[in-house]
């Protein structure tokens, strides 16, 4: 069993190297639709939206509502800098380090308070916004692709919760608490593993 899990585990990380080039395709001709399907084209982005869904469900009340709401809203302050031409220096590294550290504070089942953890999110959200932003004048439509890009990252955060609630629906107690953990701390090793292919 520890030999199939150990095979999976492999597999998945050989095939990081392709899927982790997030803005590898041009954003020519792209509105909606592109702008929707672009956070799902890189595990940076959609791992780290994936784990402030995880962590929303992990803190419950206030939470679910806020800590998604701070990474959209700042996103797209983010998106408006990339935009404008605003530099913001080492934009892809801030992003990989955002799968690193919200997949930790899954895993470690902070508690920061409230305001903090959007703090926390929301200063991460701007560095995936910025990303995004600077392709932006390159799109067709760069309103309609913003808006795409902004549904579905709330989406993913919308998939993150229900992840988390489904684990620990469909695993009791206390292992259920640790199976959302275990799912942040692969978050986090994956985010690792994103740096070291970089």
């Amino acid at each position: 069993m520890k030999r199939l899990a150990l095979a999976s585990a492999a597999a998945a990380l050989a095939a990081l190297p392709n899927a982790a080039l997030a803005h590898t395709f041009g954003a020519h001709d792209a509105g909606l639709v592109h702008g929707f399907l672009h956070p799902v084209g890189g595990w940076d982005h959609l791992l780290a939206m994936v784990a402030v869904g995880l962590w929303a469900a992990q803190r419950g009340g206030n939470a679910l509502w806020l800590l998604p709401t701070a990474f959209v809203g700042a996103m797209v302050g983010g998106g408006l800098m990339g935009m404008a031409g605003i530099d913001l220096p080492q934009a892809e590294l801030g992003i990989l380090l955002s799968v690193v550290a919200l997949g930790g504070l899954v895993a470690l089942q902070s508690r920061l308070p409230l305001l903090a953890s959007a703090g926390v999110v929301a200063l991460f959200a701007v560095f995936h916004g910025h990303a995004h932003g600077t392709e932006m004048p390159e799109a067709a439509q760069p309103l309609l692709y913003g808006l795409g890009f902004a549904v579905s990252t709330a989406l993913l955060h919308v998939a993150g919760i229900g992840a988390a609630l489904s684990l620990r629906r469909l695993v009791e107690g206390r292992r259920g608490t640790l199976a959302v953990r275990g799912t942040g701390a692969l978050v986090g090793l994956a985010g690792v593993a994103l740096i070291a292919l970089g």
